[in-house]
Order: C-alpha cells, then sequence, then structure tokens
C-alpha cells in the first residue's frame, strides 16, 4: 500500500464524488465557508464525535457532559472579550490584490504567497452578528466558541451533579465565525463544530494526582516560543517530563495535553507536533497555550490546543453578571472561584486529517481509503458471490440483518467480486463478507481485510463476536480465523 500525496482540491473533488462532504448550497453556486455532510461523511463525522466523547468523558470519573444552546445573553459575550478583542485584521496583497485576513499580530511579518506586502483595510469582528425576537428585536450573536456555555452554567453543573474539584465539562457543538477569507476546504469555515472541555480546579491547585508515566514518558516533536521569536521553526524531540521541568505548564495541564496526544496516536495520526503559542499570540484570556498542529496537504495547521484560561471567565461574569460565581471549597474551607484549563479541538479538521493520512493506493493505482476501523462509515460490506440464485441470496440477508442491528453495513451485489472489494476499499469499509458455495454447506463466510486483503474464513455463529474483535483491534485477523492461502 502506497501513501498517496493529494491536494486539498483532489481531496474536497474525491469527498463530493463519494458522499462525503459537499459545498452548502450547491444548486445556487455554493455559500463559501458552509459545507454540509453527505451519508458517507455524517457516518464518519458521527464515528469521529463518538470516539472523542468515549475517550474523554465516559472514560473518565471527573468529567461531564452538556448541550448548551447556539445563541446566549449578548452580555455573555461583552463579558468575555470577545465583542472587545475576538477580531481579525483584514488585508490586500498590493501586487495581486487578494484579500485575505491576519491576526493583528501578523501584520508587516508575512507577505502574500505572491510575495507581495499586505495592506491593511481594517479589524472586523469574527462574531456573526443575530436579531432575536419579531417586534421589539435585541441584537444577540451567534457563538464562536462553545466554551461560555460550560462557564454560564458552571455553579448549577457544580449544584445538580455532585461533582467536586478538579471536574470538567465537556461539549460538542456547533461555533460560528465571520471569517473574511474561508479557505483549504474545511479547515477554515464559518460554521464548524468544537468539541472541548474546561476543567476546573482549585487556584492553588499544582499537582496533578492522575500524572502517570505513561503521561510522563510521552514523548512529542515540539517547537517552543523562543525558537519561534527567532524565526526559525525548527523542531526538536521532548518528553512530557521535560516541558514539565522547562516551566513551562504545570501538572495538570501537562496531564491533559498528554491525553489529547495519546488520543491523536489512537486514531493513527502520528504527523502531530506541538507549538508553543508567543506572548504576543496569546489570547486575551490565556497565560499559556499550546497547538497541536497536523501535516495537512497545505501545510502544519492546527487540529487542536490547550490553554489555561485560569480565573478569567468565571471572573469576567461575576463582574457583569453581578451574580457571585464562586462555590463553597470542603477541602480549603473556603468560598474560592476556580481556575481552568481547557483543552479544544477542531472535529472537522479531525475529520480532515483522518482522510488526509487514510488516503492511498494499492498495487492496482486504485485508491484504498485506510480509515481507523472503528471510525469507518461502514464497517462491513455483504456479498453473495451468486447475485440471482435464492439461496446465496436468503443466506447473505441473514448475515446482512444480523450485523446491522449493531454496526452500519451495507449489501452489495452489483458488479464482479472484484469491483465491489474496490468501491468499499475506495470508502474505508475494513472488511468485505462472501457468500459464496462453502457457506451454503459450511454455514460459514469469508471475511477480506481492506489493508492487507488478507481473507480468512469463520462461522456464522461467530461472525459477529469476531467482527467487534476486528473492529476494536482486540485481535489480530491471522488470529480470527481460518487463513486462506
Amino acid at each position: 500500500m502506497k501513501k498517496e500525496k493529494i491536494t486539498i482540491e483532489e481531496l474536497a473533488n474525491f469527498c463530493r464524488r463519494k458522499g462525503f462532504v459537499f459545498q452548502s448550497s450547491d444548486i445556487y453556486g455554493g455559500f463559501a465557508g458552509f459545507w454540509d455532510f453527505g451519508p458517507l461523511g455524517v457516518e464518519l463525522f458521527n464515528n469521529i464525535k463518538s470516539c472523542w466523547w468515549n475517550f474523554f468523558v465516559q472514560q473518565k470519573e471527573n468529567m461531564i457532559g452538556i448541550e448548551a444552546s447556539i445563541i446566549s445573553h449578548p452580555k455573555t459575550w461583552k463579558a468575555s472579550g470577545h465583542l472587545d478583542s475576538f477580531k481579525d485584521l483584514a488585508v490586500v496583497c498590493k501586487n495581486c490584490k487578494k484579500s485575505t485576513k491576519l491576526d493583528p499580530n501578523e501584520f508587516g511579518k508575512i507577505n502574500c504567497v505572491c510575495g507581495g506586502e499586505y495592506e491593511k483595510k481594517g479589524e472586523f469582528n469574527l462574531l456573526f452578528k443575530t436579531n432575536v425576537g419579531a417586534l421589539s428585536s435585541e441584537d444577540a450573536y451567534l457563538r464562536g466558541e462553545t466554551a461560555q456555555g460550560m462557564f454560564l452554567n458552571f455553579k448549577l453543573l457544580y449544584q445538580t451533579s455532585r461533582m467536586q474539584l478538579p471536574f470538567g465539562v465537556a461539549q460538542i457543538g456547533r461555533c460560528f465565525r465571520n471569517e473574511i477569507a474561508p479557505r483549504d476546504f474545511l479547515f477554515r469555515s464559518r460554521e464548524f463544530h468544537i468539541g472541548e472541555f474546561e476543567f476546573f480546579l482549585r487556584p492553588d491547585d499544582k499537582k496533578c494526582d492522575l500524572l502517570t508515566k505513561k503521561h510522563l514518558d510521552l514523548e512529542f516533536d515540539f517547537l517552543d516560543s523562543e525558537t519561534q521569536e527567532k524565526g526559525s521553526d525548527k523542531l526538536r524531540k521532548l518528553s512530557m517530563k521535560d516541558l514539565l521541568g522547562s516551566g513551562k505548564l504545570e501538572e495538570w495541564h501537562a496531564y491533559w495535553l498528554a491525553e489529547q496526544i495519546m488520543w491523536f496516536k489512537s486514531l493513527g495520526l502520528e504527523e502531530i507536533k506541538i507549538r508553543e503559542h508567543t506572548k504576543d499570540e496569546l489570547s486575551h484570556y490565556s497565560s499559556a497555550t499550546f497547538d497541536i498542529d497536523y501535516e495537512y496537504p497545505f501545510g502544519s495547521k492546527e487540529v487542536a490546543g490547550n490553554a489555561n484560561r485560569g480565573q478569567y471567565d468565571l471572573t469576567q461574569h461575576e463582574k457583569e453578571s453581578k451574580k457571585n460565581m464562586s462555590i463553597f471549597d470542603e477541602k480549603s474551607g473556603k468560598n474560592i472561584i476556580p481556575k481552568v484549563i481547557e483543552p479544544t479541538f477542531g472535529m472537522e479538521r479531525v475529520f480532515l486529517a483522518l482522510l488526509t493520512k487514510g488516503y492511498s493506493r494499492n498495487s492496482k493505482g486504485d485508491i484504498v481509503l485506510r480509515l481507523p476501523r472503528k471510525l469507518a462509515p461502514v464497517k462491513a460490506a455483504v456479498f453473495p458471490i451468486v447475485k440471482n440464485k435464492e439461496e446465496f441470496v436468503k443466506l447473505s440477508r441473514e448475515v446482512y440483518d444480523l450485523l446491522k442491528k449493531e454496526w452500519n453495513v451495507s449489501y452489495d451485489i452489483s458488479g464482479s467480486i472484484g469491483r465491489r472489494y474496490a468501491r468499499n476499499d475506495e470508502i474505508g469499509t475494513p472488511y468485505c463478507i462472501t457468500i459464496d458455495g462453502d457457506s451454503l454447506k459450511n454455514k460459514d463466510v469469508t471475511i477480506r481485510d481492506r489493508d492487507t486483503t488478507k481473507q480468512i474464513r469463520v462461522k456464522i455463529s461467530e461472525l459477529k463476536n469476531i467482527l467487534r474483535e476486528l473492529i476494536n483491534e482486540d485481535i489480530k485477523f491471522e488470529d480470527a480465523g481460518e487463513l486462506i492461502k
């Protein structure tokens, strides 16, 4: 199997052709910055979100989840600083006249891709403005991040969940940013999903009792702020223990950064690096931020981040709302306002990274989408080797009905077996199950593995359990049945 280099335009065309992602409002020529997930795309995206939720919420004792509204009280964004600080700089290239946007601190430091210098056209706020009410409408905003819902509900969550500090609140939801120049397919859109959580700590918490040897020994490529300030992007290999020793972050910050890296590695996304924010690019609420960057076709870009938000948000909402945001902490015997560590993920960016990583070609030159088995939109395809004989169709349908109760599976009778294999390889289906002449006699089936094209035979009575073990990677393919040579 050969990893295939692909441009972002080619990937967008592939997604359209196979039913992963479409341009929104396509019949009207599309609407820049908005995308629709097709049948395969919505399955893959839902699987990514479920995997994230399982890893960061369901498997953790100190995490709970919420689903907050997309529109909140307008004062939310004044308190959070977004009305004053959530801005980009609109610029136009003096040479090619192409318009784009920059962070204000980037102006004068970078040029257009054509080499031309940028000219300022003014700052603009990224929040989408809307109106609430029909007769006496009130200005409001579509949320630019999911974080504020966790802060607004913090005291209610503390009172109703029976959680004690430290604990976190997670959410995956839609966000909106009025980008001047949406680009690179799903990477920079005007409507997108963020998966993030706010992890609340006592202000004096320095030690993390969940930080283990596996976290401390975790190695990664790191780009520190000092190196960037010297105009270099040279990476160095560090362990989390090394990063902690540098004093750039605290233990809880290190723990959650390590957990993020572990999740990406569990998806096979090894091509990541950690980049420390320089002082002049830190968000208004952060004392330390680290980006997790992935190597996309258009360069190494942020797929996730991790910020120390301190006590900023709860303190600001206390000032603006005139409501007490402190809680009584039994350990210290005091009323306190917690500090916060915030891991954040661009969910469409994870989706895009997985497609980039999985896009490959076999020895015949056919596309094979090597998605993680647990995330694949279709887990298995069921084929009768002969499509017009009742006994083959009947048994194939029985197998299909057995499997579809647990997974999204397909039933395919169109074309030769080889063509059916190729069609499913292209959309990332990890296993193809064929019912042949021996199946009728022995009540067994052939399972073909997408990545190796190896085949095994297993009994139908054992098929469901074996497929579950294969999808969860609890068993090697060669050990799951009788290998066909």
